[in-house]
């Protein structure tokens, strides 16, 4: 692997992890703060290895992998993220990363999940596969989450984060009509009443 992309929307992280790509061997490594650049990046220079963040503007990181998928381009994807490894690992996994690890891990930790991946092998190290269904309609915040689409739980983090319908729709490529329909199925998915609630649920969750 000699072409690396580095995709997260704050600099010191692009930077911190350039300095690790390079000290592995990286030959070329380019960089981008947004997901729409980071689908046309991966063409363009046919990136052998991402580095990608989950919340990101203009496209989810979620979304990323789901478009690389989509175009069979064969870039091997680590997730690096603030976002809760719960929600997110297998989320990830499933739409195609090759490896997810939290930005909290250490340094050695980043450089490890990279000589797996560059190898050939999956880096998923704190991935539980045990959740189990309920069989009744009680479920737990966290089972309702966890029952949740890509795409709701990805309309979900927006809708926290204040954006509205129409930014949001925008930033993924859907109509204010689409949006309007998950923000009417995670109030009921979730049993919740407002918007409020739901920003209040995602922050209980750490999923902003």
């Amino acid at each position: 692997m000699q072409n690396a992309l580095v995709v997260d929307d704050h600099p010191f992280v692009r930077a911190s992890v350039k300095m690790i790509l390079s000290q592995d061997g990286i030959a070329n490594i380019y960089e981008t703060d947004n997901g729409v650049d980071a689908v046309a990046m991966a063409r363009e220079h046919q990136c052998d290895l991402m580095i990608l963040d989950i919340a990101l503007p203009k496209l989810d990181g979620l979304e990323v992998l789901l478009r690389l998928r989509e175009l069979q381009h064969d870039c091997r994807v680590l997730v690096l993220t603030s976002q809760s490894t719960e929600y997110f690992a297998l989320r990830c996994m499933q739409s195609g990363a090759a490896g997810f690890i939290s930005k909290s891990s250490e340094p050695t930790e980043l450089s490890n999940a990279i000589a797996a991946i560059r190898s050939g092998y999956t880096y998923f190290p704190h991935l539980s596969l045990h959740k189990g269904r309920l069989h009744d309609n009680n479920y737990s915040e966290s089972e309702c989450i966890a029952r949740l689409s890509d795409r709701e739980l990805m309309v979900l983090q927006q809708l926290a984060r204040g954006f509205s319908n129409k930014e949001i729709g925008e930033s993924m490529l859907l109509s204010n009509k689409t949006i309007s329909t998950y923000k009417t199925r995670l109030i009921e998915k979730l049993q919740v009443k407002t918007l409020v609630d739901l920003a209040d649920l995602a922050r209980r969750n750490r999923l902003i």
